[in-house]
């Protein structure tokens, strides 16, 4: 595995306790989808693999994590982004006050090779060609989805081995949403990347990754390759919106659950 989390309990502040003995593997060149509702904890997962609990005054009090077979539990941010796990936080968060390639540029900016980093750059324009056409625009003045494209690429130009999007959907019209979806599927075929994904668009999340987590009150309640969740009765039911009913219920709450396996090998 290239990444692992065991048994991973996330506490802040000392006291608010997030994730519970979560365990997650992440198969290297695959597409890992984890899903849940707000509050599931999705978003303290990646920050815990990233490193970046501290700044929000959390840390992972029990259990470990491992990258490339390497304990990075609680490491320095910086260390771990150096060894090649780069996040796509949620809220677009672009330097509004550069311009496009100048925000493509500072992706790189750890690497010495600046040929390669410009081949890169132009890579990342062949997949998102609207960045090219706005290479010199300022990027607070971008688009939702532009924004977004502009973080993907960004985070490509630094190499990444994991790369960690959270969220990348949310607000973008269903169009947009759908094309930055295809972008990420040829991303993992053609460039190997291999990617974690939070996603609240179930269905989305479901058509393009290999392997899916379902995380409610910071415990995982199910996993399985991606077309076994497609056919379980509650993903149907809570994530995909299948159902007839107008009551969304939690799966603690599902009497028959406990009789469904947790894992759907």
């Amino acid at each position: 595995m290239l990444l692992e989390l065991k048994n991973v309990d996330v506490i802040f502040d000392g006291v608010i306790q997030v994730l519970r003995s979560a365990n997650i593997e992440v198969k290297p060149g695959s597409i890992t989808a984890l899903l849940g509702n707000n509050g599931a904890g999705k978003t303290t997962t990646l920050k815990a693999i990233s490193g970046l609990l501290a700044i929000e005054h959390g840390m992972v009090t029990d259990g470990q994590i491992l990258f490339d077979g390497r304990d990075i539990t609680n490491e320095d941010p910086i260390k771990i982004f150096r060894m090649g796990i780069v996040q796509v936080l949620e809220g677009r968060k672009v330097l509004s006050h550069l311009n496009v390639e100048q925000n493509l540029l500072i992706g790189g900016h750890h690497r010495s090779d600046r040929d390669a980093v410009l081949e890169d750059i132009e890579r990342v324009y062949a997949y998102f060609p609207r960045l090219r056409e706005r290479a010199a625009h300022t990027s607070g003045y971008l688009s939702g989805g532009e924004m977004q494209m502009l973080l993907i690429g960004r985070a490509l130009v630094a190499r990444p081995r994991l790369l960690m999007l959270d969220e990348p959907s949310m607000g973008l019209a269903p169009t947009i949403a759908e094309e930055l979806f295809d972008i990420i599927g040829t991303i993992n075929r053609k460039e190997g990347v291999t990617i974690l994904l939070v996603e609240q668009n179930a269905y989305a999340a479901m058509k393009m990754c290999h392997y899916g987590y379902v995380m409610e009150n910071g415990r995982i309640v199910l996993h399985g390759p991606s077309e076994k969740l497609q056919q379980n009765e509650d993903v149907q039911e809570f994530y995909l919106g299948l159902s007839m009913s107008a009551e969304r219920r939690s799966f603690r709450e599902i009497k028959h659950y406990k009789r469904r396996k947790r894992w759907l090998g």
